[in-house]
């Protein structure tokens, strides 16, 4: 089973998600593709036989490759839950049409079924599906009556319907079982994310527990030694000196476990951060490169590392419009050295905001150093320079980025 930080497993679910999608539609690429190889191929037949021209072989590869574009933008509508009516009223148009084939060839009669399958995923409901299959065959009968004209029996045209009816039906059967699977992936991607949703939800929850927890006595007490202190003034000021001294020390005791408890709150993964940054900035159509976890960095260094990554990220989405943006990773003479570089800088991005403040102040307290400036063409820097606890020995190597 695979493990790892939050970031790690979200990236998992949003690959396997996306590599689901692509499944589905090549599925229904691959029946389109199916299709257009079997006409095809019996266009070349009926073209080597002589029974068609070259200019109507012209005009048919040109109907299916529309009819074959229509197809795949009603798979992705039908995907979506949408119904575009031009697309359906043009594929059915042009399926309409090919059908005419059917006099030369009885093979051509599949384009009307491969056509209701489509409409099928856009226009959901039973009494839409019935509508359709027995539009189609209706009308694929209609042409086989007339292309049989001379020995049709009145019994011909029920018999096509009815065999129509069913050959729509299979096809029509097996895209909705298509369709019935991506919706549940759909679902089952959705409450996954409602799960994350909720687990933060509760875990805010917790935190504001633990904090009218850890300040809600303290504060009491502090409003009545102070409301003590305050009617002691003049009648006994020592006594409200000591009262006052216990305020202080009430106030100082809930100031050190406030801190504590939100030191194990605030702590960020350096790994963690770096992965879902980039997924973050790869959903916003950013691309974005990460170094490979770097290991062995102390807990706090790694921590605000962490910070000007994510803060970095921000900047990106919020102050450029870049359309790549590098992390890089390295150690230089007992320092670790963190830059982000983005290509889509606007001049607004320069100087320090409270962000950049904030992670200055941050970067100082463990003897680091932050740099942010413009480098030309558009590209940003943002760089963090964190000494080593202990000298380590000059690589001067990067860490290897990967894409």
């Amino acid at each position: 089973m695979e493990t790892g930080t939050s970031a790690d497993i979200a990236e998992r679910a949003a690959r396997r998600f996306q590599t689901a999608r692509r499944i589905t539609e090549g599925t229904f690429g691959a029946a389109s593709a199916g299709l257009g190889i079997g006409v095809g191929m019996n266009t070349a037949v009926l073209y080597t036989d002589g029974e068609i021209g070259l200019p109507l072989v012209g005009l048919l590869l040109v109907g299916l490759a529309a009819f074959t574009v229509l197809y795949m933008r009603l798979v992705r509508a039908g995907m979506q839950g949408r119904a575009p009516a031009r697309e359906l009223v043009l594929s059915a148009l042009l399926a309409a049409a090919l059908s005419l084939m059917l006099f030369e060839n009885p093979m051509w009669i599949m384009v009307g079924p491969f056509w209701a399958s489509v409409a099928a995923l856009c226009l959901p409901g039973l009494r839409n599906l019935i509508a359709v299959c027995v539009g189609t065959s209706a009308l694929l009968a209609t042409y086989s009556v007339i292309a049989a004209w001379e020995r049709a029996h009145w019994f011909m045209w029920p018999t096509m319907f009815l065999i129509c009816m069913g050959i729509c039906g299979l096809a029509v059967g097996g895209n909705m079982a298509q369709k019935w699977l991506w919706d549940v992936m759909q679902e089952v991607d959705a409450a996954r994310e409602a799960q994350a949703r909720l687990a933060v939800t509760e875990e805010r929850l917790r935190f504001a527990r633990d904090l009218h927890d850890l300040l809600g006595h303290n504060l009491s007490l502090i409003a009545v030694k102070s409301e003590l202190a305050i009617r002691m003034t003049e009648a006994d000021p020592a006594r409200a000196r000591a009262e006052m001294a216990d305020v202080r020390q009430a106030a100082r005791d809930a100031l050190r476990e406030v801190r504590a408890a939100v030191r194990g709150y605030r702590v960020v993964e350096l790994d963690a951060e770096l992965a879902s940054v980039r997924a973050v900035l790869e959903a916003a159509g950013v691309r974005c490169t990460v170094p490979d976890d770097p290991g062995g960095l102390p807990e706090e260094i790694g921590g605000v590392l962490a910070w000007v990554v994510r803060e970095g990220a921000t900047n990106v989405l919020k102050h450029s419009e870049a359309r790549r943006c590098d992390i890089t990773l390295a150690r230089y003479d007992g320092s670790v050295v963190l830059e982000m570089v983005n290509d889509g800088a606007r001049p607004a991005a320069e100087g320090s905001g409270t962000g950049l403040t904030g992670l200055a102040e941050r970067l100082a307290a463990v003897g680091g150093t932050l740099t942010a400036e413009h480098t030309g063409q558009g590209r940003f820097l943002l760089r963090a320079v964190v000494p080593l606890p202990e000298p380590s020995k000059s690589t001067d190597e990067p860490l290897r980025s990967v894409a």
